[in-house]
């Protein structure tokens, strides 16, 4: 019978979400991103993923149910932001997009190691 692997969903503080806004925009103009799941999914797996944003309002959320638990498999970082439109405005999208994940983070690699931080803090806090 195949185990089924859940991933603790935790709530980002409006200032990580913000600056995950902020970084996407730099690493997009200095560095490397991956834009959409389907792409976001081959970053991870490849494990050339430093971090991935996904989008809390994604109808339906089992578009982007995957992401956190290969994120936690290639032990990748993840932060959840509010708005997919948001998410596709930073990653230098006309339209939302579901996930965005940072291969370089080009000159934002100091706010990429703060979010990372911030990843592991609020991961050990949910799994307590």
């Amino acid at each position: 019978m195949a185990q089924k692997t859940t991933y603790i969903r935790f709530q980002v503080p409006k200032e990580a979400s913000d600056k995950a806004y902020q970084l996407l925009q730099v690493a997009k103009d200095t560095g490397k991103i991956r834009k959409g799941t389907n792409e976001s999914t081959k970053a991870i797996e490849r494990g050339s993923a430093k971090l991935v944003v996904i989008a809390e309002d994604v109808e339906p959320p089992q578009i982007v149910a995957h992401l956190p638990i290969l994120c936690d498999e290639r032990k990748i970082a993840y932060l959840f932001v509010p708005s997919k439109l948001e998410l596709g405005k930073s990653a230098g999208l006309d339209v939302g997009s579901a996930a965005v994940s940072i291969l370089e983070p080009g000159d934002g690699a100091e706010a990429l190691r703060e979010l990372q931080s911030v990843f592991n803090g609020l991961r050990k806090s949910g799994a307590a």
